[in-house]
């Protein structure tokens, strides 16, 4: 699959991450434009992610919910990753370092369940255990509030397409990262949306005012009033 990459022409910086938000809404919703046989689902990354997920839900009219995408370490050493992988399940396995780190099926199977049990430990506490919006068939927008490596958000685009069913349209937004980032995702997904793609690109906090690390109950609240 090869997306599109796009840049809009506001280009921060931000006061704070609704504010980015709102900005990356209207891009969005440019984006979208008559392809709305329903609501789109607005997926915010925890825990910044949600934050301007939900001002992009209020822009385009979307479903607002979460999702908790977990990296799955080796036992021995947790930073290389054997994959991802959701609450819900989804899964994208490294077989070359399942391989190297000569692992067998019970040894990955038993270091994903642990991971997946913790996702959904956290999705249930986000949500208060009302059940994920499931995704097969719509336009689905993954929203995070900056990318850097986009590590998770690759996950998080191959965690979705793997739904059973798979859904209809898959957009990525952010209102930041830098340009090789941005064209590197753009070739899973059907469109990346990034307001600002700044060659000299350091860090997503600097694009902010306000930057505060966004906590638990935050993140709680908004789900809350989303009717999630």
């Amino acid at each position: 699959m090869k997306g599109l990459a796009r840049q809009s022409s506001a280009h921060g910086p931000w006061a704070d991450r609704a504010a980015s938000g709102h900005d990356l809404g209207h891009a969005v919703d440019d984006v979208l434009g008559r392809d709305r046989t329903d609501r789109p689902l607005v997926l915010g990354l925890p825990r910044g992610g949600v934050v301007v997920a939900a001002a992009v839900a209020a822009i385009v009219d979307g479903e607002l919910d979460v999702l908790v995408v977990r990296k799955v370490g080796v036992p021995w050493h947790r930073e290389l990753a054997l994959g991802a992988v959701t609450a819900s399940g989804l899964r994208v396995l490294n077989s070359d370092v399942i391989r190297r780190a000569r692992l067998d099926a019970g040894d990955v199977e038993r270091a994903f369940s642990t991971v997946e049990r913790e996702a959904r430990e956290r999705e249930r506490m986000f949500r208060a255990d009302r059940p994920a919006v499931e995704p097969g068939g719509r336009i689905v927008v993954l929203v995070d509030d900056g990318l850097a490596t986009g590590a998770t958000a690759l996950a998080a685009t191959q965690l979705v397409r793997n739904a059973t069913p798979p859904p209809r349209r898959v957009v990525l937004a952010a209102p930041v990262a830098p340009p090789d980032t941005v064209r590197r995702l753009a070739a899973h997904v059907d469109d990346v949306v990034v307001l600002a793609q700044p060659a000299d690109f350091l860090a997503v906090g600097e694009w902010f005012a306000d930057f505060t690390q966004v906590d638990d109950t935050t993140v709680q609240r908004i789900m809350a009033r989303s009717g999630r």
